[in-house]
């Protein structure tokens, strides 16, 4: 993709999200975050009930980007090295040769990932923060663009490890993709009929592939402006560290993806500058989950960290 500008990428895009609207019925509001994510470099957390499409979601787009696609089932006997890979000794060669894991793709699907224990869930850290892994003392950086969407069901709490504050520092998005409306689901019914499969993957039109994905993050990166009074107003949130309920509030880490994926949501938008609302339309998914409530609120009260970033959405004075 040469000479991009604002409307060839707002071209693109308007494709896909279309392309994944024709067999995903759900809400267009979760595509464009996690397309967001996905064009500014981050990962995603997908926490919902079973059944509602996560798994299909992230094949579906990982088809339509044109990204190769990897899935992971996070169970409690998964090994570190069932991810990233190993090291085998080849007699005919004389050497040891490295086996790759699953990880070496472009658009990973860690599927249940709670359900692995700490050790294993580690082993995505480097991955999904240094875009490397490390096998038996040697490093070995992984395809561009590399993309996490990870899931866990929040209901099935037994035989479960809740994932680490640091693992969900890792994520940029933390979101719930709710239940389809009465509207979304009947076409679901309708879909299948025609589809006669319960994943219509195959039938989805690629429409990019990876080298435009990776010019338009340079384009993100490069081109798109962002006024001193959107930083200030990014920078208000470390307000939220003080708030007498939290423990831990949002990270400079946070706080830096929420600036990176409010540059993406301007994109998909169709603008060079990012704006407020680009802001305020994913503070709640992208901080929420960096925030650690103290153990009296944890336990007593029924509020989460995303309820406390909504608080205070509407306590921040918004730039004009």
């Amino acid at each position: 993709m040469a000479a991009l500008n604002i409307d060839m990428i707002r071209g693109k895009i308007k494709a896909i999200v279309g392309e994944i609207l024709g067999y995903y019925s759900g809400k267009e509001e979760v595509i464009r975050k996690i397309l967001a994510a996905a064009l500014a470099g981050g990962h995603v957390l997908l926490e919902d009930k079973p059944g509602v499409g996560k798994t299909f979601l992230a094949k579906l787009m990982a088809k339509v980007l044109g990204l190769q696609f990897s899935r992971i089932q996070f169970t409690p006997d998964l090994l570190p090295s069932d991810i990233v890979g190993t090291k085998v000794w080849r007699p005919s060669e004389g050497r040891f040769v490295v086996m790759t894991g699953p990880v070496f793709a472009n658009f990973i699907l860690a599927d249940e990932i709670n359900r692995a224990p700490p050790k294993t869930q580690a082993a995505l850290l480097e991955a999904m923060e240094e875009l490397q892994v490390t096998i038996e003392g040697e490093t070995y950086k992984l395809p561009q663009p590399f993309i996490v969407i990870a899931t866990q069901n929040p209901i099935e709490y037994e035989g479960t490890y809740p994932l680490p504050e640091a693992q969900m520092d890792r994520f940029m998005l933390k979101m719930s993709l709710g239940y389809p409306s009465e509207d979304e689901e009947g076409e679901l019914l309708s879909r299948r009929i025609k589809w006669m499969t319960d994943d219509p993957t195959g039938y989805a039109n690629t429409i990019t592939n990876t080298n435009d994905l990776l010019a338009i993050r340079q384009f993100i990166e490069g081109k798109v402006r962002v006024d001193q009074d959107i930083i200030k107003y990014i920078l208000a949130f470390r307000v939220i560290r003080d708030d007498e309920r939290v423990a831990a509030g949002p990270s400079p880490r946070g706080l830096l993806s929420l600036l990176r994926i409010a540059r993406a949501i301007a994109v998909i938008d169709g603008r060079d500058y990012v704006i407020p609302d680009d802001v305020k339309s994913v503070a709640a998914d992208t901080l929420g989950h960096r925030i650690v409530l103290k153990p009296e609120y944890a336990i007593e009260s029924e509020i989460t960290g995303r309820d406390i970033v909504l608080e205070y959405l509407g306590k921040i004075s918004v730039p004009k």
